[in-house]
């Protein structure tokens, strides 16, 4: 007796199942909390399980194996040739489709993923908050800010000494008129006022008001280094002395200084300053002051001049100039009293200072003898 063996279910089949299926298992989310709920507080009581089994034949358990063994074998596994026969003809001769109808529609929601609408009172608190910060945030980089003062110079104005009685009674300056001198030897009075003695480029005998040698073995008339063509008004007076002098008369003193000469100062000249000359300067003429170049007395040349270094700030600013120094070679040719003439700034004018003290000179010269002169000296900055 056969049995038909029952065919296994077509696509359209299995697709009804499949959406059965998925209703039955994805059951909303309140439905299976409701559910679930229920079961656990009120458990439904089944009905006794009843036992309908039967023992069945070997035939007939052997018929259904086999049954099910076709099914699956032409199924899932179909004969090589056909499976090659199915791809060549879906591969040169594809199936048409039906066109795809899109009957899906876009469905309105409030909010995907939150709830993004702003409130008017969150927004002012907002907007408060932040500006408080900021104020905040101001008032600290205002307060807490170092107050960076720029460095100022400060330049010290020095009164030069009066010179007025050694000025020469020509109106037109030269630079024969640079320098000074000094004299004395330790008197405990001071010089009184007196006439100058001769002006000469050469000092033999320093002048004298007390001479402490009355039996010289050449006597020779004093003089002080002083050009011959400078001439200064007059001191009515007979002897030697200092024109300068507090004292317009009085017991004969050749001063209280040292070195010979009359005077306060220093070298065998007249006056307050260092040398043979006349005056409150040094190294011999008159006028006050060192010599200047001219008159006999030749340049000072530079041996070595270090360029200066530049300033951070002047730097930084790429500022460029000249800075002008007024300065006195002595006569071993070093440079002292470096004195700034025209200023730059920028921290250029110390720069230029430094470097200047630095340089070496070839000393001055007067009659062949080394002198201490004043000069003015450029030093230029340049970053290119």
């Amino acid at each position: 007796m056969s049995k038909e063996i029952p065919q296994p279910p077509t696509k359209k089949h299995r697709r009804e199942l499949n959406l059965n299926r998925y209703d039955e298992i994805s059951t909303p989310l309140w439905k299976s909390l409701l559910t679930n709920t229920r079961e656990t507080l009120f458990p439904r009581k089944a009905t006794p399980l009843r036992l309908t089994s039967r023992p069945i034949t070997t035939q007939s358990t052997q018929c259904e194996e086999l049954e099910l063994n076709l099914l699956l074998r032409e199924e899932i596994n179909p004969p090589l040739w056909q499976s090659l026969a199915t791809n060549f003809r879906d591969t040169l001769f594809p199936k048409k489709l039906p066109p795809l109808q899109l009957t899906s529609r876009p469905i309105k929601v409030n909010d995907i993923w939150g709830d993004y609408s702003r409130s008017k009172l969150s927004v002012g608190f907002s907007m408060v908050i932040h500006a408080a910060g900021l104020a905040a945030l101001l008032w600290l980089s205002i307060a807490g800010a170092k107050v960076v003062k720029k460095a100022t110079e400060h330049i010290t104005l020095v009164a030069p000494p009066d010179i007025s009685d050694y000025m020469p009674l020509s109106q037109k300056r030269n630079d024969k008129i640079g320098g000074g001198g000094g004299g004395g030897d330790h008197d405990k009075l001071v010089a009184p006022k007196g006439k100058l003695p001769k002006f000469a480029m050469h000092q033999f005998t320093p002048p004298a008001m007390v001479i402490r040698n009355d039996n010289p073995k050449l006597p020779m008339e004093p003089t002080v280094v002083v050009p011959p063509q400078v001439h200064l008004a007059s001191v009515p007076a007979l002897n030697y002395g200092d024109p300068k002098s507090s004292l317009p008369s009085g017991p004969a003193s050749n001063g209280t200084g040292m070195g010979g000469g009359i005077g306060s100062g220093s070298g065998g000249g007249v006056g307050s300053g260092t040398g043979p000359g006349v005056g409150p300067g040094r190294g011999g003429g008159i006028g006050g002051g060192v010599f200047r170049v001219g008159g006999g007395v030749s340049a000072p040349r530079v041996l070595e001049n270090p360029s200066p270094d530049y300033s951070e700030e002047a730097r930084k600013a790429k500022y460029q100039g000249t800075v002008v120094l007024w300065l006195i070679v002595d006569a071993n040719g070093k440079p002292r009293d470096v004195r700034v003439a025209r200023s730059l700034g920028m921290g250029l004018d110390q720069k230029a200072i430094e470097a200047v003290r630095l340089w070496k000179f070839e000393p001055a010269r007067k009659d062949g003898t080394p002198v201490a002169v004043q000069i003015n000296v450029e030093v230029n900055f340049h970053l290119y």
